[in-house]
């Protein structure tokens, strides 16, 4: 069997009234000259969806998962089954546009390319942005560039490098999967494209933004975002980002700026009644810190491994390259 260009990879917990848009999108935009597969990973719903896919969509390889675990080991158990020389990870509740996967691909002819960042537009309003890549304050504060803004200023944007991709549409080059391994299970939703997005860059590749890859994306349509669970989940993979990611002397520099940054979430959190999920994230987080820093071993074991130098872009949307010229090329330090 030939080995196809691109395995497109879809995680779905009881998705079955969100597929249909996703998988059609995909069989109506199917490219041509590209060799693809998809696979939808049933994240042991309950709502009928792996039987439905498989009665309407029978060209689709379906991967059936016995316990429900989450994003991360969905998106996981899709990326070890994916034959394809490159991956893209797409939402349930999200629908590609005509070309987005010769687009998507395009920048992999660099081989220092591990990943792209699509445009990511609204679905329910596609004059608006939900991402244009990812970045990340050296404070501590991942975002995305453009979330919200006008569609039509980024449609011509030049494409370019920014810090990283949103799991929600990303594509990776499998053989840097491989190299830096697959979504990190601990973080189970949220943060965890970003954590990926680190351990590319020490292993010294970078993502691209390419503004032709379009992808609609109803925006948090998974995910409960009043959920105090889900809140204190997102506090706690902040700090794992920050204590496990960052470059020794960006950390250091970043230390003092990350107390106050915190202190500003904690004033805003009691103004919205959250601040004792917030709280509490931040507990379970200071319980995993020995953890977070013995993972600095292994981003200095890919900085070592790297064949391109180590390089960060952490800034702020829209600005994320201002302080670009800050982070020094390393091999080692972490």
């Amino acid at each position: 069997m030939n080995r196809p260009t691109l395995s497109v990879v879809i995680p779905s917990h009881n998705g079955r009234d969100l597929l249909p848009a996703c998988l059609e999108s995909l069989r109506s935009h199917r490219p041509d000259g590209i060799d693809l597969e998809v696979i939808v990973v049933d994240d042991a719903s309950r709502d009928g969806s792996a039987e439905w896919v498989n009665a309407h969509f029978p060209e689709v390889r379906l991967i059936r998962l016995e316990r429900n675990g989450g994003f991360c080991v969905a998106a996981n158990a899709g990326i070890a089954a994916a034959r394809g020389a490159f991956i893209q990870l797409l939402n349930n509740d999200a629908e590609v546009c005509d070309g987005w996967a010769e687009a998507g691909l395009a920048p992999f002819r660099d081989p220092g390319v591990g990943s792209v960042a699509p445009l990511v537009l609204v679905r329910s309003r596609p004059d608006r942005v939900d991402s244009a890549g990812d970045c990340y304050a050296v404070f501590g504060w991942p975002s995305k560039r453009g979330h919200g803004q006008a569609a039509e200023r980024w449609k011509h944007e030049l494409a370019g490098e920014v810090f990283g991709a949103s799991a929600s549409s990303a594509f990776y080059r499998a053989e840097a999967l491989r190299k830096v391994g697959p979504f990190d299970p601990s973080y189970g939703s949220y943060y965890e494209d970003v954590d990926l997005a680190f351990r590319l860059r020490w292993a010294g590749y970078r993502c691209v933004f390419e503004p032709n890859c379009r992808v609609l994306h109803d925006v948090s349509a998974t995910y409960d975002h009043g959920s105090p669970a889900l809140h204190r989940r997102m506090a706690k993979n902040a700090e794992a980002l920050f204590w496990s990611n960052l470059p020794a002397g960006w950390l250091a520099l970043a230390l003092v700026p990350h107390l106050g940054f915190l202190a500003v979430q904690l004033l805003w959190k009691l103004s919205k009644g959250r601040a004792w999920p917030f709280l509490l994230g931040k507990g379970d987080a200071i319980a995993e810190l020995p953890r977070f820093l013995k993972l600095r071993a292994h981003r200095r074991a890919l900085a070592r491994s790297a064949e391109a130098r180590p390089r960060f872009r952490l800034g702020v949307a829209p600005v994320e390259a201002a302080v670009d010229h800050l982070a020094q090329p390393i091999r080692a330090g972490a």
